[in-house]
């Protein structure tokens, strides 16, 4: 039986802890910039890009990899070869420029991407839900992100995979502890690896209302949850 969490990204916990960072190790971090705002832990602040597997600087960076860095997944979206798709981005970094390779060369469809639709289907009932989603929409919260979690989604395609090389840049406010733990940090140089995956925008509209309307609960929904259910399988992808 599918129990509900009283805090709901407990689920996506579960989906995406992260490594604690070692030397030597890598770190899994799906796709945090699944909305408008701009990268906040990538290369905007902290992290100076100074090579590329185009060649040194930021030169010969795809149109897509810079609309992520500058906007997240809708800086992607809004490109003229991405406006009939949606965008999963997968996102590893670290110092061991091999193992990030072969992660990224291991990365699929099959096994990886239902993690990261996972996490933007979880992102759009959660800004929906006027506390918590398990409240606002029952059990059917629980049941629809389990569904998107194990479905297939044959129509998807892993695109691209693009890495830079990134150097820490201390900010103008860190504090002095803070730039002594930064001299002390494990790497002060690190690779990070971008993967991009695409599917038809219809195809997976098409797939997501049949697995929201296909969801069937243990517990009958209040007549309050039952409107919040209806409500969000009508504007689910406004904002999606």
């Amino acid at each position: 039986m599918i129990m509900t969490a009283r805090i709901p990204l407990l689920f996506a916990a579960f989906l995406f802890t992260a490594c604690t960072l070692q030397k030597g190790k890598v770190v899994f971090i799906p796709d945090p910039a699944q909305n408008n705002q701009p990268e906040q832990n990538g290369t905007s602040e902290s992290w100076q890009i100074i090579e590329t597997q185009s060649g040194p600087g930021e030169n010969g960076i795809p149109a897509w990899v810079r609309g992520y860095l500058d906007q997240g997944v809708r800086g992607i979206e809004t490109l003229d070869a991405y406006r009939s798709k949606y965008v999963f981005i997968g996102k590893n970094w670290g110092d061991n420029f091999n193992a990030l390779q072969q992660w990224a060369n291991g990365f699929t469809v099959a096994q990886d991407l239902p993690r990261l639709i996972v996490q933007r289907v979880e992102r759009r009932f959660v800004a929906s839900a006027a506390l918590y989603p398990d409240d606002e929409y029952g059990e059917y919260f629980a049941y629809i992100i389990k569904r998107v979690s194990d479905e297939e989604y044959p129509g998807a395609v892993k695109e691209y995979v693009f890495w830079t090389k990134q150097s820490r840049i201390p900010s103008e406010a860190e504090t002095e502890e803070e730039a002594v733990a930064a001299e002390h940090a494990e790497y002060a140089d690190r690779y990070e690896f971008l993967i991009l995956f695409s599917i038809d925008r219809d195809t997976f509209q098409a797939q997501m209302q049949d697995m929201m309307a296909d969801i069937k609960t243990a517990t009958t929904p209040t007549r309050d949850q039952t409107t919040a259910i209806s409500k969000i399988r009508l504007t689910f992808f406004e904002g999606f």
